[in-house]
């Protein structure tokens, strides 16, 4: 509505600041939720989201919160020093012979209520540290976590994405996980209470691995693609591979994956996932949320992710929308 003609014209030259849309993302959240369902079934109708390959990845996105304004023990405790320090200093001010070295009454009452207020607060804030079980949390968003990521550790939040043979997001999830271990099997199920079917063929990086998965997916019969982190570094680096595969399971995976037909199953992952986290990134600037709160950024990535779904759609299958 800024930059298009077109919608130029049909918003009459309106533009909805930013107040405006933050009002709607914070009214309708299980509706937009809603929303990325009914994409996904249009996309299908139209014969888009097919699920012969699923290919699923995860990526760090950076919360709306410094990274130094956290609460930590050590951090705590030299705070509840430093006020403790300044309030003598108050005291001694206040007390001070000479009249011109004492602050002003309305002063010392502000200052001396902030400070009294800020030692009060320690108390609680190590409580609630304590009982996240994090070494650090931040005050800003206290549900946003410390992740590693390759260039080191992000305060933010996972954002896992799943998506089918033809690039059409066919699930998404935020999570405050640090690991994608436990995350291979719930986006399958999502995937399927979501599309009404099982998807032929499942690839995702050695994150994902666990023996557990790898089993549960055998069993059901899903075709998956997910190596261990040893077999994933000989894939990409060449080796030898180490480690013993001691589960039936384990090793089934590790000879469909050295296959030559596996490794090309396995491939075509990047191809798949890869490049809707670049439009998403690049192109929708997805590198860190506006809002705060795990419930509150997962509205952010339906949005995002139906915003690209439709798009995707229209370029595929403009006749869906009736032209």
């Amino acid at each position: 509505m800024r930059e298009d003609l077109g919608f130029r014209y049909l918003a009459g030259g309106a533009q909805p600041d930013f107040w405006t849309l933050n009002e709607f993302r914070k009214r309708h959240p299980k509706a937009l939720n809603d929303l990325f369902t009914q994409v996904v079934e249009m996309a299908r109708r139209a014969g888009l989201g097919r699920l012969g390959h699923v290919a699923m990845d995860s990526t760090r996105v950076r919360a709306n919160a410094s990274p130094d304004r956290v609460d930590s023990t050590e951090k705590l405790r030299a705070e509840r020093t430093k006020i403790r320090r300044q309030i003598r200093h108050w005291q001694q001010a206040c007390n001070a012979e000479d009249p011109n070295e004492r602050p002003g009454l309305e002063l010392a009452e502000k200052e001396r209520a902030r400070l009294e207020q800020e030692l009060a607060e320690i108390p609680a804030r190590l409580e609630q540290l304590k009982k996240s079980g994090l070494k650090r949390r931040s005050r800003t968003d206290p549900e946003s976590r410390f992740l590693k990521e390759r260039k080191g550790f992000v305060l933010g939040y996972t954002v896992t994405l799943a998506a089918s043979d033809d690039h059409l997001v066919v699930e998404q999830r935020v999570s405050q996980a640090p690991t994608d271990n436990a995350l291979l099997l719930p986006i399958v199920k999502a995937v399927q209470e979501r599309c009404g079917e099982s998807p032929g063929k499942v690839s995702a990086d050695s994150g994902f691995f666990s023996v557990e998965s790898v089993k549960s997916l055998a069993t059901e019969k899903i075709d998956a693609y997910v190596p261990d982190s040893n077999l994933a570094r000989v894939m990409n680096r060449g080796g030898r591979l180490r480690g013993r595969a001691r589960d039936a399971a384990h090793r089934a995976m590790r000879r469909k994956l050295r296959s030559r037909a596996g490794r090309a199953t396995y491939g075509r992952r990047r191809a798949l996932i890869e490049p809707v986290f670049g439009v998403l990134k690049e192109q929708r600037g997805l590198r860190q949320f506006r809002r705060r709160g795990l419930a509150k950024v997962a509205v952010e990535i339906a949005l995002a992710t139906t915003a690209y779904n439709l798009t995707r759609l229209w370029n595929c299958a403009p006749e869906a929308f009736g032209t």
